[in-house]
Protein backbone atom coordinates (compact mmCIF):
# COMPACT_ATOMS: atom_id res chain seq x y z
CA UNK A 1 0.00 0.00 0.00
CA UNK A 2 1.28 3.35 -1.10
CA UNK A 3 2.05 5.38 1.80
CA UNK A 4 1.14 9.41 1.40
CA UNK A 5 5.01 10.69 1.92
CA UNK A 6 5.64 8.33 -1.16
CA UNK A 7 3.38 10.16 -3.52
CA UNK A 8 4.33 13.10 -5.76
CA UNK A 9 2.49 17.00 -4.92
CA UNK A 10 0.57 16.64 -7.89
CA UNK A 11 -1.30 13.42 -6.88
CA UNK A 12 -1.06 14.70 -3.27
CA UNK A 13 -2.67 17.53 -3.65
CA UNK A 14 -5.26 16.40 -6.00
CA UNK A 15 -6.33 14.19 -3.05
CA UNK A 16 -6.42 16.08 -0.55
CA UNK A 17 -8.63 18.57 -2.77
CA UNK A 18 -11.11 15.94 -3.47
CA UNK A 19 -11.03 15.21 0.34
CA UNK A 20 -9.56 11.51 0.27
CA UNK A 21 -6.58 12.92 2.04
CA UNK A 22 -6.79 15.53 4.76
CA UNK A 23 -3.62 17.98 5.19
CA UNK A 24 -3.19 16.68 8.49
CA UNK A 25 -2.56 12.92 6.96
CA UNK A 26 -0.33 14.46 4.68
CA UNK A 27 1.87 16.40 6.99
CA UNK A 28 1.73 13.34 9.82
CA UNK A 29 2.81 11.15 6.98
CA UNK A 30 5.82 13.12 5.20
CA UNK A 31 7.20 14.08 9.80
CA UNK A 32 6.97 10.54 10.47
CA UNK A 33 9.08 9.86 7.14
CA UNK A 34 11.44 12.47 8.37
CA UNK A 35 12.25 11.10 11.48
CA UNK A 36 12.78 7.50 10.08
CA UNK A 37 15.59 8.79 7.67
CA UNK A 38 16.84 12.11 8.47
CA UNK A 39 18.74 10.70 11.09
CA UNK A 40 20.97 9.01 8.71
CA UNK A 41 20.98 11.79 6.09
CA UNK A 42 20.93 15.15 7.76
CA UNK A 43 19.30 16.82 5.08
CA UNK A 44 16.86 18.66 7.71
CA UNK A 45 18.07 20.83 10.43
CA UNK A 46 15.23 22.38 11.76
CA UNK A 47 12.09 20.32 11.95
CA UNK A 48 8.97 22.56 12.20
CA UNK A 49 6.24 19.98 13.37
CA UNK A 50 3.77 21.85 15.72
CA UNK A 51 4.06 24.53 13.52
CA UNK A 52 3.41 22.66 10.22
CA UNK A 53 0.88 20.28 12.13
CA UNK A 54 -1.17 23.48 13.24
CA UNK A 55 -0.94 24.93 9.87
CA UNK A 56 -2.39 21.66 8.22
CA UNK A 57 -5.07 21.62 10.64
CA UNK A 58 -6.09 25.09 9.41
CA UNK A 59 -5.72 23.86 6.17
CA UNK A 60 -8.82 21.49 6.58
CA UNK A 61 -10.76 23.92 8.11
CA UNK A 62 -10.26 26.32 5.22
CA UNK A 63 -11.60 22.66 3.03
CA UNK A 64 -14.56 22.21 5.42
CA UNK A 65 -15.69 25.95 4.88
CA UNK A 66 -15.44 26.04 1.35
CA UNK A 67 -12.56 28.12 1.02
CA UNK A 68 -10.56 29.05 -2.58
CA UNK A 69 -8.01 26.27 -1.95
CA UNK A 70 -4.37 26.83 -3.86
CA UNK A 71 -2.55 24.84 -6.17
CA UNK A 72 -0.14 23.21 -3.08
CA UNK A 73 -2.89 23.16 -0.42
CA UNK A 74 -1.82 20.81 2.13
CA UNK A 75 1.25 19.74 0.43
CA UNK A 76 4.40 18.89 2.58
CA UNK A 77 7.38 21.11 1.32
CA UNK A 78 10.59 21.97 2.82
CA UNK A 79 12.85 25.41 2.43
CA UNK A 80 16.13 26.37 2.93
CA UNK A 81 18.43 27.74 5.62
CA UNK A 82 19.91 30.44 3.32
CA UNK A 83 15.73 32.00 2.94
CA UNK A 84 13.93 34.10 5.04
CA UNK A 85 11.14 32.23 6.74
CA UNK A 86 9.64 34.20 9.63
CA UNK A 87 9.89 33.03 12.98
CA UNK A 88 13.44 30.87 11.31
CA UNK A 89 17.09 32.11 11.29
CA UNK A 90 18.53 32.41 8.46
CA UNK A 91 21.48 30.90 9.75
CA UNK A 92 23.10 30.15 6.04
CA UNK A 93 25.39 27.45 7.84
CA UNK A 94 26.91 29.92 9.87
CA UNK A 95 27.60 29.80 13.53
CA UNK A 96 27.67 33.66 14.13
CA UNK A 97 24.00 33.46 12.18
CA UNK A 98 22.37 31.00 14.24
CA UNK A 99 20.06 33.88 16.32
CA UNK A 100 19.27 35.77 13.31
CA UNK A 101 15.55 35.37 13.85
CA UNK A 102 13.48 36.22 10.38
CA UNK A 103 11.07 38.38 11.03
CA UNK A 104 9.01 38.64 7.56
CA UNK A 105 8.68 35.66 4.43
CA UNK A 106 11.16 35.98 1.92
CA UNK A 107 8.73 36.21 -1.33
CA UNK A 108 9.41 32.81 -2.68
CA UNK A 109 8.11 31.16 1.37
CA UNK A 110 5.61 33.77 1.31
CA UNK A 111 4.81 32.55 -2.59
CA UNK A 112 4.57 28.43 -1.40
CA UNK A 113 2.25 29.77 1.73
CA UNK A 114 0.05 31.58 -0.35
CA UNK A 115 -0.04 28.23 -2.97
CA UNK A 116 -1.27 26.19 0.39
CA UNK A 117 2.19 24.53 1.04
CA UNK A 118 2.65 22.91 4.58
CA UNK A 119 6.10 23.88 5.56
CA UNK A 120 7.66 20.85 7.92
CA UNK A 121 11.72 22.25 7.80
CA UNK A 122 14.37 23.68 6.97
CA UNK A 123 17.06 22.22 4.67
CA UNK A 124 20.97 22.43 5.37
CA UNK A 125 23.70 23.94 3.43
CA UNK A 126 27.10 24.39 2.95
CA UNK A 127 28.90 27.69 5.14
CA UNK A 128 27.63 30.92 2.86
CA UNK A 129 26.24 28.46 0.46
CA UNK A 130 28.86 28.63 -2.04
CA UNK A 131 29.97 25.17 -1.95
CA UNK A 132 29.26 22.29 -3.60
CA UNK A 133 29.79 19.87 -0.34
CA UNK A 134 26.43 20.32 2.34
CA UNK A 135 28.63 20.47 5.38
CA UNK A 136 29.34 23.39 8.17
CA UNK A 137 30.24 23.61 11.89
CA UNK A 138 26.24 24.48 12.73
CA UNK A 139 24.43 22.17 11.08
CA UNK A 140 27.27 19.20 10.46
CA UNK A 141 27.20 17.20 6.71
CA UNK A 142 24.18 16.29 4.70
CA UNK A 143 24.57 12.60 3.80
CA UNK A 144 24.04 11.58 -0.10
CA UNK A 145 21.23 9.27 -0.09
CA UNK A 146 22.40 7.03 -2.62
CA UNK A 147 26.19 6.86 -1.42
CA UNK A 148 26.65 8.57 1.72
CA UNK A 149 30.70 8.52 0.70
CA UNK A 150 30.10 10.81 -2.10
CA UNK A 151 28.64 14.55 -1.64
CA UNK A 152 24.93 15.24 -1.40
CA UNK A 153 25.48 18.44 -3.67
CA UNK A 154 25.44 22.08 -2.91
CA UNK A 155 24.22 24.46 -2.23
CA UNK A 156 20.52 23.10 -2.14
CA UNK A 157 22.08 19.83 -0.72
CA UNK A 158 19.77 19.31 2.19
CA UNK A 159 16.76 20.01 -0.26
CA UNK A 160 18.08 17.28 -2.73
CA UNK A 161 18.18 14.83 -0.19
CA UNK A 162 15.07 15.14 1.41
CA UNK A 163 13.30 15.01 -2.23
CA UNK A 164 15.21 11.89 -2.28
CA UNK A 165 14.10 10.15 0.33
CA UNK A 166 10.00 11.19 0.57
CA UNK A 167 10.60 14.18 3.16
CA UNK A 168 8.34 16.43 1.04
CA UNK A 169 7.95 16.04 -2.56
CA UNK A 170 9.01 19.72 -3.30
CA UNK A 171 11.81 21.46 -1.56
CA UNK A 172 12.68 25.06 -2.22
CA UNK A 173 16.67 25.89 -3.69
CA UNK A 174 18.75 28.71 -4.92
CA UNK A 175 21.14 28.52 -7.30
CA UNK A 176 24.01 30.77 -8.63
CA UNK A 177 26.54 28.40 -9.73
CA UNK A 178 24.22 25.41 -9.74
CA UNK A 179 23.22 25.40 -6.10
CA UNK A 180 19.67 23.77 -7.19
CA UNK A 181 20.97 21.27 -10.50
CA UNK A 182 23.83 19.94 -8.43
CA UNK A 183 21.76 18.65 -5.63
CA UNK A 184 19.57 17.76 -8.00
CA UNK A 185 21.93 15.69 -9.55
CA UNK A 186 23.96 14.33 -6.88
CA UNK A 187 20.69 13.03 -5.21
CA UNK A 188 18.92 11.69 -8.44
CA UNK A 189 15.56 13.81 -8.73
CA UNK A 190 15.15 16.68 -10.90
CA UNK A 191 16.27 20.39 -10.31
CA UNK A 192 14.60 23.73 -11.73
CA UNK A 193 16.95 26.51 -11.88
CA UNK A 194 14.50 29.59 -13.20
CA UNK A 195 15.23 32.50 -15.75
CA UNK A 196 16.36 35.27 -14.14
CA UNK A 197 13.43 37.33 -13.08
CA UNK A 198 10.77 34.85 -13.03
CA UNK A 199 10.51 34.08 -9.16
CA UNK A 200 10.79 37.35 -6.89
CA UNK A 201 14.20 36.46 -4.66
CA UNK A 202 15.19 38.75 -2.01
CA UNK A 203 15.56 38.40 1.87
CA UNK A 204 13.76 40.96 3.63
CA UNK A 205 16.60 40.68 6.90
CA UNK A 206 19.58 41.35 4.50
CA UNK A 207 21.50 44.37 6.24
CA UNK A 208 22.83 46.17 2.67
CA UNK A 209 22.09 44.91 -1.09
CA UNK A 210 23.54 42.02 -3.12
CA UNK A 211 26.54 41.59 -5.45
CA UNK A 212 25.35 43.19 -8.94
CA UNK A 213 27.07 39.95 -9.63
CA UNK A 214 24.42 37.59 -7.53
CA UNK A 215 21.09 39.86 -8.65
CA UNK A 216 22.26 38.63 -12.38
CA UNK A 217 22.78 35.45 -11.31
CA UNK A 218 21.31 33.60 -8.22
CA UNK A 219 17.59 32.60 -8.68
CA UNK A 220 15.07 30.69 -6.33
CA UNK A 221 13.74 27.49 -7.51
CA UNK A 222 11.81 23.48 -6.37
CA UNK A 223 14.02 20.35 -6.36
CA UNK A 224 11.21 17.57 -6.88
CA UNK A 225 10.68 14.11 -7.92
CA UNK A 226 8.66 15.29 -11.04
CA UNK A 227 8.69 17.16 -13.67
CA UNK A 228 5.47 17.85 -12.84
CA UNK A 229 5.79 18.31 -9.99
CA UNK A 230 8.75 20.75 -11.13
CA UNK A 231 5.77 22.95 -13.06
CA UNK A 232 3.56 22.94 -10.06
CA UNK A 233 5.97 24.28 -8.12
CA UNK A 234 7.43 26.97 -10.45
CA UNK A 235 3.50 28.31 -10.74
CA UNK A 236 3.29 28.59 -6.93
CA UNK A 237 6.58 30.46 -6.58
CA UNK A 238 6.36 32.64 -9.65
CA UNK A 239 3.72 34.96 -7.86
CA UNK A 240 4.62 38.43 -7.96
CA UNK A 241 6.22 40.70 -5.28
CA UNK A 242 6.25 44.39 -5.89
CA UNK A 243 9.12 45.40 -3.60
CA UNK A 244 11.46 42.97 -6.16
CA UNK A 245 13.11 44.71 -8.60
CA UNK A 246 13.40 41.92 -11.40
CA UNK A 247 10.76 40.09 -11.25
CA UNK A 248 8.68 39.91 -14.52
CA UNK A 249 5.34 39.60 -15.12
CA UNK A 250 5.89 36.98 -17.83
CA UNK A 251 3.21 33.88 -18.83
CA UNK A 252 4.65 30.74 -17.74
CA UNK A 253 3.85 29.26 -20.76
CA UNK A 254 5.35 31.17 -23.57
CA UNK A 255 4.36 31.04 -27.24
CA UNK A 256 4.75 27.87 -29.28
CA UNK A 257 7.99 27.15 -30.77
CA UNK A 258 8.22 25.92 -34.55
CA UNK A 259 7.91 22.49 -34.86
CA UNK A 260 9.94 20.09 -35.00
CA UNK A 261 11.62 22.02 -32.15
CA UNK A 262 15.76 21.65 -32.74
CA UNK A 263 17.43 20.60 -30.13
CA UNK A 264 21.55 21.58 -29.34
CA UNK A 265 23.19 18.71 -27.84
CA UNK A 266 26.60 19.33 -26.09
CA UNK A 267 27.84 16.04 -24.83
CA UNK A 268 30.50 17.42 -23.23
CA UNK A 269 32.45 19.66 -20.56
CA UNK A 270 33.18 22.62 -22.25
CA UNK A 271 36.83 23.68 -21.41
CA UNK A 272 37.16 20.56 -19.31
CA UNK A 273 37.30 17.09 -18.30
CA UNK A 274 33.77 15.02 -19.09
CA UNK A 275 33.07 11.73 -16.98
CA UNK A 276 32.13 9.13 -20.04
CA UNK A 277 28.67 8.70 -18.08
CA UNK A 278 27.41 11.52 -18.64
CA UNK A 279 28.65 11.85 -21.99
CA UNK A 280 26.77 8.98 -22.66
CA UNK A 281 23.89 10.39 -20.49
CA UNK A 282 23.74 13.73 -22.79
CA UNK A 283 23.19 11.23 -25.92
CA UNK A 284 20.57 8.94 -24.62
CA UNK A 285 18.48 12.00 -23.76
CA UNK A 286 18.98 13.26 -27.42
CA UNK A 287 18.20 9.84 -28.67
CA UNK A 288 14.80 10.21 -26.23
CA UNK A 289 13.87 13.58 -27.80
CA UNK A 290 14.48 11.85 -31.46
CA UNK A 291 12.28 9.52 -30.79
CA UNK A 292 9.54 11.83 -29.68
CA UNK A 293 10.03 14.10 -32.91
CA UNK A 294 12.47 16.85 -31.60
CA UNK A 295 15.40 17.27 -34.38
CA UNK A 296 18.49 16.29 -32.31
CA UNK A 297 22.15 17.78 -33.49
CA UNK A 298 25.18 17.67 -31.75
CA UNK A 299 26.38 21.77 -32.29
CA UNK A 300 28.17 23.77 -29.93
CA UNK A 301 26.25 26.85 -28.78
CA UNK A 302 28.14 30.12 -28.95
CA UNK A 303 31.45 30.82 -27.07
CA UNK A 304 30.58 29.23 -23.97
CA UNK A 305 34.02 28.67 -22.67
CA UNK A 306 33.95 33.26 -22.44
CA UNK A 307 30.77 31.88 -21.14
CA UNK A 308 32.66 30.49 -18.33
CA UNK A 309 35.61 32.83 -17.98
CA UNK A 310 32.82 35.71 -17.32
CA UNK A 311 31.14 33.73 -14.37
CA UNK A 312 34.28 33.89 -13.01
CA UNK A 313 35.57 37.27 -14.10
CA UNK A 314 32.16 38.44 -12.11
CA UNK A 315 31.56 36.22 -9.59
CA UNK A 316 35.19 35.92 -8.08
CA UNK A 317 35.80 39.94 -8.19
CA UNK A 318 31.83 40.93 -7.52
CA UNK A 319 30.09 37.99 -5.66
CA UNK A 320 33.30 36.71 -3.75
CA UNK A 321 35.27 39.17 -3.50
CA UNK A 322 32.09 40.28 -0.65
CA UNK A 323 31.55 37.23 0.95
CA UNK A 324 35.30 36.52 1.11
CA UNK A 325 35.98 38.62 3.93
CA UNK A 326 32.52 37.00 6.28
CA UNK A 327 33.63 33.53 5.13
CA UNK A 328 37.58 34.53 6.66
CA UNK A 329 35.81 35.58 9.77
CA UNK A 330 32.95 33.66 10.30
CA UNK A 331 33.60 30.36 8.11
CA UNK A 332 34.78 27.01 9.25
CA UNK A 333 38.26 25.99 8.29
CA UNK A 334 37.37 23.77 5.17
CA UNK A 335 34.91 26.46 3.82
CA UNK A 336 37.62 29.01 4.36
CA UNK A 337 40.27 26.50 2.41
CA UNK A 338 37.65 26.09 -0.24
CA UNK A 339 37.32 30.30 -0.97
CA UNK A 340 41.11 30.40 -0.66
CA UNK A 341 41.83 27.97 -3.43
CA UNK A 342 39.04 29.17 -5.71
CA UNK A 343 40.42 32.82 -5.49
CA UNK A 344 43.82 31.66 -5.86
CA UNK A 345 43.30 29.89 -8.96
CA UNK A 346 40.35 32.13 -10.13
CA UNK A 347 41.39 35.87 -8.83
CA UNK A 348 39.20 38.65 -9.19
CA UNK A 349 40.13 41.15 -11.55
CA UNK A 350 39.94 45.35 -11.19
CA UNK A 351 37.38 47.60 -11.93
CA UNK A 352 37.67 48.06 -15.37
CA UNK A 353 38.09 43.92 -15.64
CA UNK A 354 34.72 43.50 -14.15
CA UNK A 355 32.89 46.15 -15.75
CA UNK A 356 34.14 44.78 -19.29
CA UNK A 357 32.83 41.40 -17.40
CA UNK A 358 29.46 43.25 -17.80
CA UNK A 359 29.63 44.38 -20.87
CA UNK A 360 30.67 41.10 -22.58
CA UNK A 361 27.81 39.06 -20.90
CA UNK A 362 25.14 41.04 -22.88
CA UNK A 363 27.10 39.89 -26.01
CA UNK A 364 27.11 36.77 -24.95
CA UNK A 365 23.54 36.48 -23.97
CA UNK A 366 22.87 38.29 -27.02
CA UNK A 367 24.49 35.67 -29.27
CA UNK A 368 23.11 32.63 -27.21
CA UNK A 369 19.28 34.35 -27.58
CA UNK A 370 20.36 33.98 -31.34
CA UNK A 371 21.00 31.08 -31.38
CA UNK A 372 18.57 29.51 -29.46
CA UNK A 373 16.13 31.01 -32.39
CA UNK A 374 17.44 27.79 -34.71
CA UNK A 375 17.89 25.92 -31.53
CA UNK A 376 15.34 26.43 -28.79
CA UNK A 377 17.04 23.91 -26.70
CA UNK A 378 19.93 22.90 -25.64
CA UNK A 379 20.97 19.79 -23.34
CA UNK A 380 24.04 19.55 -22.00
CA UNK A 381 25.50 17.38 -18.60
CA UNK A 382 24.79 19.03 -15.45
CA UNK A 383 28.35 18.83 -14.21
CA UNK A 384 31.19 17.32 -15.80
CA UNK A 385 32.29 14.65 -13.49
CA UNK A 386 30.02 12.42 -10.59
CA UNK A 387 29.32 13.73 -7.42
CA UNK A 388 32.91 13.79 -5.64
CA UNK A 389 33.97 12.51 -2.04
CA UNK A 390 33.25 14.86 0.69
CA UNK A 391 35.69 18.05 1.13
CA UNK A 392 37.43 17.29 -2.02
CA UNK A 393 37.64 21.22 -2.58
CA UNK A 394 40.17 21.29 0.93
CA UNK A 395 42.74 20.61 -1.09
CA UNK A 396 44.64 22.65 -4.89
CA UNK A 397 44.47 19.17 -6.44
CA UNK A 398 41.08 18.72 -5.37
CA UNK A 399 39.80 21.80 -5.78
CA UNK A 400 41.16 22.00 -9.28
CA UNK A 401 38.98 19.00 -9.91
CA UNK A 402 35.89 20.77 -8.59
CA UNK A 403 35.87 23.92 -10.47
CA UNK A 404 36.70 22.19 -13.38
CA UNK A 405 33.67 20.04 -13.64
CA UNK A 406 31.23 22.56 -12.57
CA UNK A 407 32.29 25.08 -16.11
CA UNK A 408 29.31 23.10 -17.81
CA UNK A 409 27.00 24.46 -14.56
CA UNK A 410 27.92 28.13 -15.06
CA UNK A 411 26.50 28.67 -18.29
CA UNK A 412 23.28 28.82 -17.14
CA UNK A 413 23.67 31.29 -14.62
CA UNK A 414 25.75 34.08 -16.16
CA UNK A 415 23.22 34.49 -19.24
CA UNK A 416 20.13 34.50 -16.86
CA UNK A 417 18.57 31.39 -18.47
CA UNK A 418 16.58 28.75 -17.18
CA UNK A 419 18.08 25.15 -16.99
CA UNK A 420 16.02 21.84 -15.63
CA UNK A 421 18.09 18.66 -14.42
CA UNK A 422 16.87 15.55 -14.82
CA UNK A 423 18.32 12.15 -14.54
CA UNK A 424 19.52 9.68 -17.15
CA UNK A 425 21.10 6.36 -16.72
CA UNK A 426 22.57 4.78 -13.94
CA UNK A 427 26.54 4.58 -12.69
CA UNK A 428 26.77 2.32 -9.82
CA UNK A 429 24.71 3.57 -7.08
CA UNK A 430 24.86 7.52 -8.88
CA UNK A 431 22.88 8.80 -11.45
CA UNK A 432 23.68 10.51 -14.10
CA UNK A 433 21.64 13.20 -15.30
CA UNK A 434 21.32 16.15 -18.16
CA UNK A 435 20.22 19.90 -17.60
CA UNK A 436 17.98 21.21 -20.64
CA UNK A 437 18.35 24.80 -21.18
CA UNK A 438 15.91 27.51 -23.33
CA UNK A 439 15.95 31.37 -23.70
CA UNK A 440 14.49 33.43 -20.93
CA UNK A 441 11.41 32.65 -19.85
CA UNK A 442 11.20 29.33 -21.70
CA UNK A 443 11.06 27.08 -18.20
CA UNK A 444 7.96 25.82 -20.30
CA UNK A 445 9.89 24.16 -23.36
CA UNK A 446 12.77 22.47 -20.42
CA UNK A 447 10.16 21.02 -18.66
CA UNK A 448 8.16 19.64 -21.85
CA UNK A 449 11.17 17.93 -23.08
CA UNK A 450 11.96 16.51 -19.43
CA UNK A 451 8.89 15.00 -19.55
CA UNK A 452 9.84 13.32 -22.42
CA UNK A 453 13.12 12.11 -20.91
CA UNK A 454 11.02 11.08 -17.81
CA UNK A 455 8.50 8.99 -19.47
CA UNK A 456 11.75 7.25 -21.25
CA UNK A 457 13.65 6.93 -17.79
CA UNK A 458 10.48 6.32 -15.36
CA UNK A 459 9.67 8.13 -12.56
CA UNK A 460 12.05 9.11 -9.56
CA UNK A 461 10.60 7.40 -6.44
CA UNK A 462 11.68 8.42 -3.07
CA UNK A 463 14.69 5.98 -1.65
CA UNK A 464 16.13 4.65 1.65
CA UNK A 465 19.37 6.11 2.53
CA UNK A 466 21.91 3.24 1.43
CA UNK A 467 24.11 3.10 4.26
Amino acid sequence: MTELWQLDATDLARLIRLGRVSAEEATRSCLDRLRVVNPAINAVVRVLDDEALKTARAADAARARGDALGPLHGVPVTTKVNTDQVGCPTDNGVVAYRDLIAREDSPVVANLRRAGAIIVGRTNAPAFSMRIFSDNALHGRTLNPLDPSVAAGGSSGGAGAAVATGIGPIAQGNDIGGSVRIPAYFNGVVGLRVSLGRIPSFNPSAPAGRPIGAQLMSVQGPLTRTVRDARLALAAMAAGDPRDTRWADVALTGPPAPRPIKVALMPHNPGGTTHPAQVAAVRQAGRYLAEAGYVVEEVMPPDPDEVVETWHRIGSTDVLGALAPLMEQHGEPEARASMSLWLEMLPPTDMAGVLAAFIRRDVLLHRWLTFMIDYPLVVMPTLGDLAPPHNLDTTREGQAKVMDSLRVSLLAPLLGLPALAVPVGHHGRLRPGVQIMAARFREDLCLDAGEVVEAAEGIVAPIDPRL
